[in-house]
């Protein structure tokens, strides 16, 4: 491999992003919006983009319960390659309505919308929507807590919820000792308020 640099030209960029609001009401929205850019101008079967220029700009909105459970939802298409055609396609994203983030959500997203029948950009921000909760959830609706802080009855949310927090492993040896040992069960598996 050479030390030399090597010199790069920017093609495309992919920006998601993603923000999730308390509501008054108690309820949660939250906001996930995709935006791909070319660094050159690009020419589309229907025209022409100048270098910048979004080519898809999409934003997907659901208000969700403290369950997970999807109360709302709503897809936009800002910028679109086909104008016309691709936007038709945001008043099925309703179906979301009644899924569970957390329980068999991104299989039930495939199977709505798979294909021709969904947006692949609007289908990949639903696949955000469940880590985006989570992680707003976290010290607001779930509590993360550490050794000490843990009822003796409920293991914390986040653990067994990745590699470096399942029970059989050196992190929660060390940080969570009382759940070491503790059946391999992911989180979305256990009941609220069970050790397993």
């Amino acid at each position: 491999m050479s030390s030399s640099p090597i010199s790069r030209q920017l093609i495309h960029t992919r920006k998601i992003h993603t923000q999730v609001f308390r509501r008054e009401d108690g309820l949660w929205d939250i906001e996930a919006s995709l935006l791909d850019t070319k660094g050159k101008d690009f020419h589309l079967a229907s025209s022409m983009r100048a270098k910048g220029e979004p080519i898809h700009q999409m934003l997907l909105t659901i208000t969700i319960d403290t369950q997970f459970n999807v109360l709302a939802a709503k897809a936009e298409s800002l910028a679109v390659p086909y104008p016309g055609s691709c936007e038709s396609i945001t008043p099925a994203y309703e179906k979301l309505v009644g899924l569970n983030l957390i329980s068999g959500f991104r299989a039930a997203v495939k199977n709505l919308f798979k294909g021709m029948k969904g947006c692949s950009h609007i289908t990949e921000l639903c696949s955000v929507l469940p880590t985006a909760a989570i992680q707003a959830f976290a010290g607001e609706v779930l509590q993360s807590k550490v050794e000490g802080e843990a009822h003796p009855d409920q293991m914390p949310f986040q653990l067994n919820g990745c590699h470096a927090l399942r029970t059989d492993g050196e992190v929660v040896k060390k940080y969570y000792k009382i759940w070491y040992g503790a059946p391999l069960v992911a989180p979305e598996m256990r009941k609220p308020g069970s050790s397993d």
